[in-house]
């Protein structure tokens, strides 16, 4: 949402037209490709995550009547979003939206179908027109560009002149409503629309990420490249007189692991792995065993202090795998209830985690019930 710490626009109003009434026939689905999962969410709802963390203040979410009742559920989450329906064409649907928009001074345009738009793009845009009166977000071409008639080339274009238009498009209100009410046609982007007007539209440069899933393997190129792996491992000695706590549960022992915390293990590996993922310091940083503050906390509140730094740069949980070792207890009992704990810690589904024990056959440290060690594996979004 507006963040007050940007005075250039605090004062104005942002609304931004999120265009999701194509059909996805190249994409060749069967149904309109925003609804199209990826990990837990669809391509809608990662597109509509962008804008939540944006300035945007209202979202008119333009759809083809066939993806109401789908668009309706998706929506029921994003409380700043209302729904109207587009036309035949993308210039039809931009002339719908608009006319749906309302209170607004800066109307961000963008196509549903670039899903990894980011926050600092989208802000970007609306920074600019609310400077110059446009913003329109575009890359540089990176491939030579020539010209061909009847399979022949007939000249080259000069690379270091030629952009990439992407979306969002971000304009003053006010001037790109004029311009589509005095242009009439059709046109694939709002930037033509608002120079043909007599405008100068005003470049902002844009992330080779945000790609436009047109086709069915496009599906697969954003995801994978938004990505991180972590891993982390830690071990603890068993000790008399301390409770044994592994993934948040209290599990019944003579002896109990012995660290500068509650030493539980398990979490201690799944905060290793998130912070590797994340390129952050480890615990034995963040949380020295030197300090006075942190001696014998519960390891779920350090869990919570990790999760919110990894929150604060931008990445989600996508999945957690890990493996206890342990001669001794038994621990199937008790993974459920580790998973839905630290499920509950990490804000994710009991489902994207996967624990697991195993023994060392009677062989180290951990087979000689001197131990406990534990490591995971986690997958981060961003």
């Amino acid at each position: 949402m507006k963040s007050s710490e940007n005075p250039q626009q605090s004062a104005k109003n942002v609304c931004a037209l999120i265009l999701c009434a194509g059909s996805g026939t190249r994409a060749k689905l069967g149904y309109n490709k925003l609804l199209y999962y990826i990990g837990k969410k669809t391509l809608l709802e990662t597109t509509l995550d962008g804008f939540m963390q944006s300035y945007v203040d209202s979202i008119v979410l333009v759809i083809h009547p066939d993806d109401e009742a789908a668009a309706k559920e998706i929506t029921a989450e994003y409380p700043i979003v209302q729904i109207v329906y587009g036309g035949a064409t993308r210039t039809e649907s931009v002339r719908c939206g608009l006319q749906a928009v309302q209170n607004c001074d800066i109307v961000v345009i963008h196509d549903g179908a670039r899903p990894y738009v980011t926050p600092a793009l989208i802000n970007k845009t609306i920074l600019s027109a609310t400077q110059y009166g446009s913003g329109i977000a575009a890359v540089p071409a990176v491939d030579t560009v020539k010209t061909a008639e009847n399979g022949q080339i007939t000249g080259s274009l000069p690379r270091e002149k030629l952009w990439c238009m992407q979306t969002p498009q971000t304009f003053d209100y006010a001037k790109i409503i004029a311009a589509y009410d005095a242009v009439k046609g059709n046109y694939t982007d709002d930037a033509e629309v608002y120079a043909l007007a007599g405008n100068t539209p005003r470049i902002v440069e844009g992330e080779y990420d945000n790609i436009k899933v047109t086709t069915a393997s496009d599906l697969f190129r954003g995801a994978p490249k938004r990505t991180k792996i972590g891993t982390g491992f830690d071990v603890h000695p068993f000790a008399k007189g301390r409770k044994l706590i592994l993934g948040g549960v209290e599990i019944a022992h003579p002896k109990g692991l012995t660290g500068h915390s509650d030493a539980d293990a398990l979490v201690h590996a799944v905060m290793d792995a998130l912070l590797s993922a994340a390129g952050l310091p480890d615990i034995g940083v963040l949380f020295p065993d030197t300090d006075k503050a942190t001696e014998g906390i519960d390891s779920l509140q350090l869990l919570d202090t990790v999760y919110e730094e990894i929150r604060k740069i931008g990445y989600s949980v996508g999945n957690l795998s890990a493996v206890i070792m342990a001669q001794a207890p038994k621990m199937a009992p008790h993974i459920a209830a580790m998973r839905q704990t630290i499920a509950k810690h990490l804000h994710i589904l009991p489902e994207q985690i996967d624990i697991s024990a195993t023994t060392t056959e009677r062989l180290g440290i951990i087979g000689e019930e001197k131990g406990i060690a534990a490591s995971a594996t986690c997958l981060l979004f961003y």
